[in-house]
């Protein structure tokens, strides 16, 4: 097994601590690598928006495969190189269905240039860019892109929440789950993490075999299982942790970490 052309990674719940730092450990493994001359890029289910407070950890030449793939974003040049959006028709159409469907949803839209939320969605993640989403119902949004639908029911069980938003969604959709209760993510046909980071390596001639990638949840099992080798931290999701081809420690243990700092 030979070193890795590029490194993927996952951040929260992977690169990313439980108290949502980075470590110094980790950001030196990650410029290391990148000094080496392996190319690192970041593939996390984050809007572009949450992505500037780990700017120095990415270095000069940050690159992110954001919102489960529906963008690539330059972090440190603040831009917006690629985003994948849903027919707006068939999204206006998904979210009357859950709407109908799903007791007492309330749903948001991430753009590239930012997030669209129903006036009763509420800010779980104390985001200092929520005043500048725009608040106004679904039904009347803009000709931007949408590159993810949030849909958020915190009275269903998790679980439940996936299954019927799966079955509504159909083949109109890809739904995705990062670890957040009662909410589903739901990506435009063919929009995965693993199908963005897919197509970043083919531009640059780097082939599957050649990618180390790491992850955590549900939404990085294909990514995991698309490149050369598949790392699970050790907090990962069973599934994950079922399908990997390693396992390496916790994020609180800075898992990503002690692999990279053996590839050197």
């Amino acid at each position: 097994m030979g070193p890795p052309r590029l490194v993927a990674t996952d951040l929260d719940g992977t690169l990313v601590r439980s108290d949502g730092t980075v470590s110094a450990r980790s950001a030196a493994a990650l410029a290391a690598v990148s000094a080496a001359g392996i190319q690192t890029v970041v593939v996390t289910a984050r809007p572009p928006r949450w992505l500037h407070d780990v700017e120095d950890v990415l270095g000069p030449h940050g690159i992110a495969v954001c919102g489960n793939g529906a963008f690539v974003y330059d972090v440190v040049g603040r831009r917006l190189l690629r985003q994948e959006g849903f027919d707006p028709t068939v999204l206006q159409a998904i979210v009357r269905d859950l709407r109908q469907s799903v007791p007492g949803v309330v749903c948001a839209a991430e753009r590239g240039v930012g997030a669209w939320v129903e006036p009763d969605f509420p800010d779980r993640h104390g985001d200092a860019q929520a005043n500048e989403a725009i608040r106004r119902p679904l039904d009347e949004l803009d000709d931007e892109p949408v590159g993810k639908l949030l849909a958020l029911a915190p009275q269903v069980a998790t679980d439940e929440l996936l299954t019927l938003v799966e079955r509504i969604v159909g083949d109109r959709g890809v739904l995705a789950y990062s670890g957040a209760g009662g909410l589903a993510e739901v990506n435009p046909p063919g929009v995965t993490k693993a199908a963005g980071l897919a197509r970043w390596c083919t531009d640059r001639d780097v082939m599957a075999s050649d990618v180390w990638a790491f992850g955590d949840m549900p939404n990085d099992l294909p990514m995991l299982q698309w490149a050369g080798v598949g790392v699970a931290v050790a907090n990962a999701h069973v599934e994950v942790l079922a399908h990997a081809d390693l396992v390496c420690p916790s994020n609180d243990d800075d898992g990503v970490a002690v692999v990279l700092e053996s590839l050197l």
